[in-house]
């Protein structure tokens, strides 16, 4: 006489032997979605699988049973099998199964019971502040006002008026969410009668209308740190809304612009300036004075022969590194002036030079008018 050896529970729910409780109540959940005779009428097939589900489902979900399966195969929970608690058929309603099995994972959101609404954190909020070169260089602290949304102070955020108090709601019974029904399945939304609280006011606080929270000015100083640049974002902590249900505060962003100077162009942390010298200066060299960012005069040597758009480099007079030690550089461009209206003499000393550098007579007369 042969027997058919019967399939592994673990194989039936697609799981391993060392799945977690979640992890099988999950497994169950998307076989029986798939399995389910209500969603596979007249499916013989489907409806043995589905049979195969609950037996495998009410053995794995059972410590004590899960153990001596574990132990000792099938014969381990002989007559265990067989999931119990519905209709007679065996099957039980889709709904009533989810609900039963996955009202601890999914906070009651199937069966609709009561529970501690979540909470949820506040919105963050955003604002920008604008900055000279020079502040941007020696970092600044700013005052900042702005609005937010924070715990109404009449009502200490419950939303109720003096002498009254908050009672659960009806529409939710506490939950903060409410159940429809769509064929087979269960969808669950926020509340709109509690908007999630779970409790509405008998009478609303007449400062808030019964939120419980209202926009309110704060003041505030962002440390703005040294070296910043545009687009960097500083994140205030807790600066933002309110959240519900003891969420806590959301965050304040806040981005920092920085002016365009009129003298220095910025890339990166080195800080470029434009230096006329005359002609005399880049053939035999010599020294020019040029202004720092923090207001100051530095002596810059000029090589001989420097031409023009030549990059003279003065380390560490840049901007600061952010969040970094040191400073970036000063970097001198170097711009040879041409004379608009040069001297009788000047023509005459140029025109003498052009002679004698090969023949540039043509150019200097081209480039004065001579």
């Amino acid at each position: 006489m042969s027997t058919t050896m019967k399939e592994d529970y673990y194989q039936i729910l697609g799981i391993e032997r060392t799945a977690t409780e979640v992890e099988i109540k999950s497994a169950f959940r998307r076989q029986a979605m798939k399995y389910h005779p209500d969603r596979n009428p007249g499916d013989k097939a489907a409806e043995e699988q589905f049979k195969k589900i609950n037996e495998a489902f009410s053995v794995l979900s059972d410590p004590q049973k899960k153990q001596m399966y574990d132990q000792y195969g099938h014969e381990g929970v002989n007559g265990a099998g067989g999931f119990g608690g519905f209709n007679a058929n065996g099957f039980g309603d889709i709904n009533d199964i989810f609900g039963s099995v996955f009202g601890d994972i999914f906070g009651g959101g199937f069966g609709g019971g009561r529970r501690t609404p979540r909470a949820q954190r506040g919105e963050d909020l955003k604002m920008d502040v604008t900055l000279t070169l020079e502040e941007a260089f020696s970092g600044k602290e700013i005052p900042v006002d702005y609005t937010r949304r924070d715990n109404c102070s009449a009502c200490d955020g419950s939303g109720a008026a003096p002498g009254s108090q908050r009672k659960t709601c009806r529409s939710c019974n506490g939950s903060g969410h409410v159940t429809y029904q769509q064929g087979f399945f269960s969808m669950r939304q926020v509340c709109p009668d509690c908007g999630g609280k779970g409790t509405v006011v008998e009478k609303p606080c007449p400062e808030c209308r019964g939120v419980g929270t209202k926009r309110v000015k704060e003041k505030i100083t962002v440390k703005v740190p040294s070296g910043v640049r545009s687009g960097v974002t500083l994140r205030v902590s807790n600066g933002g809304d309110i959240g519900t249900n003891g969420g806590g505060f959301g965050d304040l962003y806040v981005e920092v612009h920085v002016k365009d100077h009129k003298i220095f162009r910025r890339e990166g942390d080195d800080l470029i300036i434009d230096a006329p010298i005359t002609y005399p200066q880049a053939v035999l060299g010599g020294s020019i004075k040029v202004p720092t960012i923090e207001g100051k005069e530095i002596e810059v040597n000029i090589p001989k022969g420097t031409q023009f758009g030549e990059v003279l480099k003065v380390q560490g007079n840049g901007m600061p590194r952010l969040g970094k030690k040191g400073f970036g550089d000063l970097l001198v461009n170097v711009q040879i002036e041409v004379l608009k209206k040069p001297t009788a003499k000047q023509k005459e000393l140029l025109e003498a030079l052009a002679a004698e550098t090969g023949g540039k007579k043509s150019f200097f007369k081209e480039l004065f008018g001579k």
